[in-house]
This record gives C-alpha cells, structure tokens and sequence, in this order.
C-alpha cells in the first residue's frame, strides 16, 4: 500500500549527472522530474487500476497530512486554494527542450506519458512560470 509519494527534485547539472565514470556512486542523484511528477506518477499509476484519487492523496492531501500543513493538500473553505486542471486522457512525448526546468536532464525522455497539466493555481491565483512567489510552509 502507497501512503504518500515526495519529489526530491535535483536540478543538478548535466555535467554532474554524466554515468560514464564508471563509478555509479558518482553521478549527482535525483532526477530533475518536477514538472513531470503528476503524469508520470498518474500513468503508472492508472497503469495498475488506480483512480485520480489514489494520485491526490499520495501527492497532495498525504504529504501535507504528514507535514502537519492544514492550509494545504485539500480543496476546502479555509484552505490555500492550490490546485491544477488536470486532463487524465491525455498523452505527451516528454521533449526536453519543452521541460522548464534550468537543467531539463530527464529519464523519461522520448517516453509517452498520461495526463496533462493545463494550468496550476497558487493560492487562488494562476501561477505564471515567469514570476517568482510562494512562502514558506510551517507545521500549524
């Protein structure tokens, strides 16, 4: 049984993940996947007979639990309001070059993935890529 399932996104650089050394210690772990986590974690997901509530509760409403976060990891009067619209029918070839991440290394490369993001919402306001804002999160 999945409780929850945590990024730890590692935007390393390329030059740091390299696994041609020879020495598999060596490379930088973690994967720069952020962008990815939803549909990558929904089309495995869905994959073995789990529905979009499963996903929710492990990346959303079980971590926020487990870090004592009540303003977040739920819709509901009092809550943050973080949300994004999701189509899980959807399919996408993961492009690198596509990824916004500052150092778009990526596993899944190539690969088809289930489900897309078509907007986040950051406390009630749409998130634009290009502006910088959040705060810091404490246990309440």
């Amino acid at each position: 049984m999945i409780d929850i399932v945590v990024s730890d996104h590692s935007p390393s650089t390329p030059e740091l993940k390299r696994l041609d050394t020879g020495d598999l210690g060596a490379p930088w772990g973690g994967i720069s996947s952020l962008q990815l986590g939803l549909t990558a974690i929904w089309s495995q997901a869905r994959a073995r007979g789990h529905g979009l509530d499963d996903v929710v509760a492990w990346m959303a409403s079980g971590p926020a639990a487990l870090a004592g976060l009540a303003r977040t990891g739920r819709i509901a009067v009092g809550a943050d309001a973080d949300f994004c619209v999701f189509v899980p029918d959807d399919t996408c070839v993961v492009d690198p070059a596509r990824l916004h991440h500052r150092h778009p290394v990526t596993p899944y490369r190539g690969r088809a993935l289930l489900g897309a993001v078509r907007g986040t919402w950051l406390r009630g306001r749409p998130v634009d890529l290009d502006e910088s804002r959040g705060e810091l999160l404490v246990r309440e």
